[in-house]
């Protein structure tokens, strides 16, 4: 075996699950689709109202149930087989789009159709994220899953390049309209795929029995879990300032180099290409647990801090390459420690503590980074998600101390199929317990 050909199987050691290669292609084409319609709307609201705030508010709209109710949507996915609850939500999902584009086509729609609709797929979200973010360990096992986590965030910055470029040729040659029918399409991929899977394969954990106060048992379970808690706070922190691009760099490319909207394209662009390339490096070397994680938001730091100082265009394009790479290797690395630290019957709620975090606090956070940019300009934006990297990553380091951390390390890969055998906790006569607890108790 060459080195180019080992250095392939490892980078993407979980496409060889049958199950992951079906959802994972259902999900990339469903992905470019959903990125044409986020494009779409923006412009469709803007087409119907030449409103900034108008288009702030079905952002929020999309945003604050995940803030407000994402719990609860772990609670339901703890609670129900994870796959035919996704089959479910994704299909609403596909007639959203479809309502939506069947009004923009015919000329009806208005914008309460557009708000009704963002808080429609909101709510939908607040079940469908926590349900898909577990159902990953379920599909490929703990071996692979830091490995499977980093080629979904990959391909959802692949898609977050060619959905856009695909909308505006759509929008140019079809109208508005098009785009999204043509969302409303893509979820026939990922509903086939969840369809297509082989059940019997997946590594399932038995659903949680109903039950009277199980929020807040997630809620005390994670609290007195430090290997949950510390990784959770820390996402909820660095979700709320630092992730606020799409707030801050249009400042950026205005006021600070004056060069309009071209630039922001650039820069996004950038973005990509860094997520890209730093999403397939942690498949390929990528580790798991806090310690990690601490040098994660330290290095994101770091990288803002040169995007907030950079002097040309030029030099803020490689800087924001680096800040592309660091962010998604931080946020697979959060993903990844959190699913294999929770116990099974409890990853559901916990995923959705993490959507909460990471995609909630965007809601609170984005009017902090705007009125500091806006304030003190773009490079006061990017330093201010900066400071708030390194304080987290500091905080972090003192709040787990010199004592002993349980690394949820996923196992190297290995020739000995014995080795390679997870035990399906639904069948097994045992408690299911994480493999985190299981090394605890050995000791």
């Amino acid at each position: 075996m060459t080195a180019a050909t080992k250095l392939g199987r490892q980078t993407f050691a979980a496409l060889a699950n049958r199950n992951f290669r079906r959802f994972i292609s259902g999900q990339a084409v469903s992905l470019v689709g959903t990125w044409m319609q986020t494009v779409a709307q923006s412009w469709l609201v803007l087409e119907l109202t030449g409103s900034g705030t108008a288009i702030g508010v079905v952002v929020a709209l999309q945003t604050l149930p995940i803030l407000l109710l994402g719990p609860y949507g772990g609670v339901v996915a703890d609670r129900s087989d994870k796959r035919r609850l996704m089959i479910g939500l994704q299909s609403v999902m596909g007639v959203q789009a479809l309502v939506l584009g069947v009004l923009t086509i015919t000329g009806t729609v208005e914008l309460w159709h557009v708000y009704v609709l963002a808080l429609l797929l909101g709510l939908n979200q607040c079940f469908e994220n926590p349900a898909r973010q577990s159902f990953t360990l379920e599909m490929v096992g703990s071996r692979d899953l830091r490995n499977a986590v980093s080629l979904q965030s990959t391909m959802v910055s692949v898609s977050r390049i060619v959905g856009p470029a695909v909308a505006g040729v759509t929008i140019a040659a079809g109208g508005l309209g098009v785009c999204f029918l043509l969302n409303a399409a893509s979820f026939v991929a990922v509903v086939t795929s969840l369809v297509r899977l082989d059940t019997s394969a997946l590594h399932r954990s038995a659903p949680a029995e109903r039950a009277r106060g199980q929020l807040r048992e997630g809620l005390r379970y994670v609290r007195g879990n430090r290997n949950l808690a510390v990784p959770l706070l820390m996402m909820a922190f660095i979700g709320c300032l630092a992730f606020e691009f799409q707030v801050v760099l249009p400042i950026v490319a205005d006021q600070t180099f004056g060069a309009g909207s071209e630039a922001y394209g650039f820069m996004t662009a950038a973005m990509g290409v860094g997520s890209v390339c730093g999403g397939l490096l942690v498949a390929t070397w990528g580790r798991t647990g806090t310690r990690v994680l601490i040098v994660a938001a330290a290095a994101f730091g770091l990288v803002l801090v040169a995007a907030a100082a950079a002097p040309t265009l030029a030099l803020e394009l490689v800087a924001l390459a680096l800040v592309g790479a660091v962010s998604i290797a931080f946020n697979s690395t959060t993903n990844s420690t959190l699913q294999l630290e929770a116990d099974p019957q409890m990853r559901g709620r916990v995923m959705a503590l993490w959507s909460t975090a990471f995609m909630g606090s965007t809601a609170i956070g984005g009017p902090i980074a705007g009125w500091v940019s806006q304030q003190w300009g773009g490079r006061a934006g990017l330093l201010l998600g900066a400071i708030t990297c390194l304080v987290v990553a500091l905080v972090a380091r003192l709040a787990i101390g010199r004592g002993k951390e349980v690394t949820a390390q996923t196992e190297p890969i290995t020739e000995d199929p014995e080795e390679q055998t997870v035990v399906d906790p639904a069948v097994s006569e045992a408690p299911a317990v994480s493999e985190a607890e299981a090394r605890r108790r050995a000791a």
